[in-house]
């Protein structure tokens, strides 16, 4: 008996050991899920994410965010002030998804965004969209002054292309980030803002993920936004 006291005496600080080793190891796990500017999920375990909420719901918005000026702020401000543009498109993320329960958001690099967001009602996608890009536009603070970035946002409807929702494969993510990035696109090119043109049908004119225009892609057509 004093045997088994002695050894189980012996392994209690090992199991305490091991114990907190095992939980430091899962929060670094999940921190390496996390951007660490902005505290949004990187891509891969964001594309998890976004697969399985389409999967499941009939009217999800898929939404890509691109920073206006984000060049010209790093170069005039400094990379400490990119960095707290970073951290603050995070928390506007954070702010405009408050209420819509499940969805997710990500930092897919530089300064590119993401979010797939479940509704209750496809009608509420422009408030939806409006909401985020007010947080976005909003002033910041940083080193004593107030700072302003723009975002053009596109964004496309699962229910547009796939009405019953057990047909969406698991190629539905890529089609709806493609149309979102070409109605983003067209927001850019007439000064950013919001762009959910409302398909009724696949209109994508990309290959490979990349819109028309850019490298690697050899579609020449772009369909027209509402």
């Amino acid at each position: 008996m004093n045997d088994l006291l002695a050894m189980l005496s012996a392994a209690g600080p090992l199991a305490g050991g091991w114990g907190i080793h095992g939980l430091w190891m899962r929060r670094c796990v999940s921190a390496a899920r996390r951007d660490p500017l902005s505290g949004l999920w990187t891509r891969a375990p964001f594309e998890r994410r976004a697969a399985r909420l389409l999967a499941r719901n009939p009217h999800t918005a898929v939404v890509l965010v691109d920073l206006d000026g984000f060049k010209a702020l790093n170069d005039t401000f400094g990379h400490a002030a990119g960095d707290a543009a970073i951290r603050f498109v995070g928390g506007s993320f954070v702010g405009a998804l408050a209420g819509q329960h499940g969805a997710v958001a990500a930092r897919l690099g530089g300064d590119e965004f993401a979010a797939v967001v479940p509704l209750a009602d496809p009608v509420s996608l422009p408030w939806l969209l409006s909401g985020l890009h007010g947080e976005i536009a909003a002033p910041f603070r940083h080193g004593g002054r107030d700072l302003v970035l723009g975002a053009s946002i596109g964004a496309a409807l699962s229910s547009d292309l796939f009405p019953d929702v057990r047909r969406a494969g698991p190629e539905s993510l890529s089609v709806l980030l493609r149309l979102a990035d070409e109605a983003m696109y067209a927001a850019k090119r007439t000064g950013g803002g919001w762009n959910y043109p409302g398909a009724t049908e696949q209109r994508c004119t990309t290959a490979a993920g990349r819109r028309a225009g850019r490298p690697g892609t050899h579609i020449a057509h772009r369909g027209e936004a509402a």
